[in-house]
C-alpha cells in the first residue's frame, strides 16, 4: 500500500510539471538581463523556440519536465553572440590580399576577384563555410551585406542560424546586378520573400557613400521604410572617406546621410571609426547603432575610434568581424571582444575604459539593440527567443575562474564553445555541428580555392 501511495504522488507530481522541449543547465547562467544576473548552478527552460524560465537548476528541475536535456556542470551558459557586421561568402577569399590599405584592398584585389568568381554557387559554398565557423564560435545571429543575398538567406535558414541579411546596392556592375536600379528591384523582391520569417530579417544594404549616389541612398531608405526593415551600410571607416565627404559635401559622412533623410528608420552603421562627438550626438536622436569591427579597423589601418566619445553617448555599439578577406581573416567574436577592450585602454592610456562586462554586452544585448532586436534576443529572459551557448571551463586557460566577464572576454576562446541553441534548436552539440555537413563544407571550400587561385594568375 505504501508503494502505491508513493507511485501516486510521483504520478501527480509529474503530471503537474510544465512541459519543456529543452532544459540546459550549467555551472553559471550569465543572463545579460537588466539586473545583470549571474545564476550559480542555473538552468534555462525552453518551449516552442522561446525561453519559458531562467533560474537555479533545482527550481527549473522541480517545475519542468523536459523532453531533452543538456547538462554542463563545467561550463557557462550565456546568450548567443551577435556578429553585427560581416560579408559571409567572403570566407572563400580569406587571405588573398593581406597587409594593404582599404582602398587598394577593394580596388586592386577584392572587386576584381569578386567580378571573376562570385556567382550563386560561390555564395552558397562561402555562406556554408561561414555559418560553420560562426556557429562553432558561439555566434547565433549575424548581420550580412553581400550579393545573391537570397542564396545566403536560404543557406542560413537551412542551417538554423538567425540573421539580418542585406541585399547590396552599389553604383557599379556587381556580380549579381549590373545597376543600382536592378539591385533595388531585387532587394524589394528579397524583402517580400523573407519578411516575417522566424530566423531571417531582410534588409537593404547600400555599400557606402563613396560607391552609391544620393538618389540611390534615398531610394534605399525609402524602400526599407516602405517595408519596415533595416538599412545596413559602411560609414566613416577611414580618414580618407571623411575627408572626401567634407570636400564633396561640406560635412561628415554622418551629417551627409542625415541630410538625405537616411536615418529615418533602423540603421546599422558599420565601422564609424572617424565619427565625431557631433556625429554621435546627432545619432542619439535617430534609430541607429554602430557595428564596431576592431580587427578590421586595425588590420587595414583604418584607425581607432574615440572610445570615450562612444561610451559617453547613448548610441548603442555592437561588435562585428567584417569579412574574412584581408579586413579580417576569421569570424571570431571572442577575439573582437578582447581586442575592442584592449584598444580602448591603450588608445586612452586608461585601463578602466571599456571593461570586460561592457565588451560582453556589446557582443550580446547591445548587439541586439543595434539590430533592433533586443526585445527578442541578446539576453536570457523568459519570453525571448531561445538563442544560447555553453562555453566550457575545462581548459587550463579557464582556471581559476574569479570573474565571469573577465573569463569570457580575456581568457575564453571561440574553441571553448561546446553547445549552440538557436530558436530552441540544438545546432551544435558537444562541438559537433548538427545542421551542417563538415566534410562537404570543407570539400566545397577546397574546390572554390582552386578556382579563385586560377582566376588571380
Amino acid at each position: 500500500m505504501r508503494h502505491s501511495w508513493i507511485s501516486l504522488l510521483l504520478f501527480l507530481s509529474l503530471g503537474a510539471a510544465e512541459r519543456a522541449d529543452l532544459v540546459v543547465s550549467a555551472a553559471k547562467v550569465v543572463t545579460m538581463d537588466a539586473g545583470g544576473r549571474v545564476i550559480e548552478r542555473g538552468a534555462v527552460a525552453v518551449r516552442d523556440g522561446r525561453i519559458v524560465a531562467v533560474g537555479p537548476r533545482a527550481e527549473i528541475d522541480s517545475r519542468f519536465r523536459a523532453r531533452r536535456r543538456i547538462d554542463r556542470p563545467d561550463a557557462l551558459l550565456t546568450p548567443g553572440l551577435i556578429n553585427a557586421h560581416t560579408h559571409a561568402p567572403m570566407s572563400l577569399l580569406r587571405g588573398i590580399a593581406d597587409d594593404v590599405p582599404l582602398q587598394a584592398w577593394l580596388e586592386k584585389f577584392i572587386f576584381p576577384a569578386e567580378a571573376r568568381n562570385v556567382n550563386e554557387a560561390f555564395v552558397r559554398a562561402g555562406t556554408r563555410l561561414a555559418l560553420l565557423e560562426m556557429m562553432l564560435g558561439g555566434i547565433t545571429t549575424y548581420a550580412d551585406m553581400y550579393y545573391f543575398e537570397h542564396a545566403i538567406a536560404e543557406e542560413t535558414k537551412r542551417a538554423g542560424m538567425r540573421a539580418v541579411l542585406g541585399q547590396t546596392v552599389i553604383g557599379f556592375p556587381a556580380p549579381d546586378y549590373k545597376t543600382p536600379q536592378e539591385a533595388l528591384a531585387a532587394a524589394e523582391k528579397f524583402i517580400q520573400a523573407w519578411r516575417g520569417d522566424d530566423l531571417i530579417t531582410p534588409a537593404v544594404a547600400p555599400h557606402a557613400i563613396y560607391t552609391t549616389d544620393a538618389a540611390t541612398l534615398r531610394a534605399c531608405r525609402a524602400l526599407a521604410d516602405r517595408y519596415g526593415v533595416p538599412v545596413h551600410t559602411h560609414v566613416s571607416e577611414t580618414k580618407k572617406e571623411n575627408d572626401d565627404s567634407r570636400h564633396a559635401h561640406g560635412m561628415s559622412p554622418t551629417r551627409y546621410l542625415d541630410s538625405l533623410g537616411f536615418f529615418a528608420g533602423r540603421t546599422i552603421l558599420a565601422h564609424m571609426v572617424w565619427a565625431s562627438s557631433e556625429d554621435l550626438k546627432l545619432l542619439e536622436a535617430r534609430p541607429a547603432g554602430i557595428a564596431h569591427c576592431p580587427s578590421s579597423n586595425t588590420k587595414l589601418a583604418s584607425g581607432v575610434p574615440d572610445y570615450r566619445a562612444w561610451l559617453a553617448s547613448r548610441v548603442p555599439v555592437a561588435l562585428g568581424t567584417d569579412g574574412p578577406a584581408g579586413s579580417n581573416n576569421d569570424f571570431n567574436l571572442f577575439e573582437e571582444m578582447d581586442l575592442a577592450s584592449k584598444l580602448a585602454k591603450v588608445s586612452t592610456l586608461d585601463p578602466t575604459v571599456l571593461p570586460a562586462e561592457k565588451a560582453f554586452r556589446m557582443a550580446t544585448i547591445e548587439g541586439a539593440k543595434v539590430l533592433g532586436m533586443d526585445r527578442e534576443i541578446g539576453s536570457l529572459e523568459a519570453g525571448k527567443k531561445a538563442d544560447m551557448i555553453t562555453v566550457s571551463l575545462a581548459a587550463p586557460h579557464a582556471v581559476p575562474e574569479h570573474d565571469v566577464y573577465s573569463m569570457l572576454v580575456y581568457s575564453l576562446k571561440a574553441s571553448d564553445v561546446r553547445d549552440v541553441v538557436i530558436a530552441g534548436r540544438v545546432t551544435v552539440l558537444d562541438r559537433k555541428p548538427q545542421t551542417l555537413d563538415v566534410q562537404k563544407v570543407a570539400r566545397e571550400a577546397a574546390e572554390m580555392r582552386t578556382r579563385v587561385a586560377a582566376s588571380l594568375r
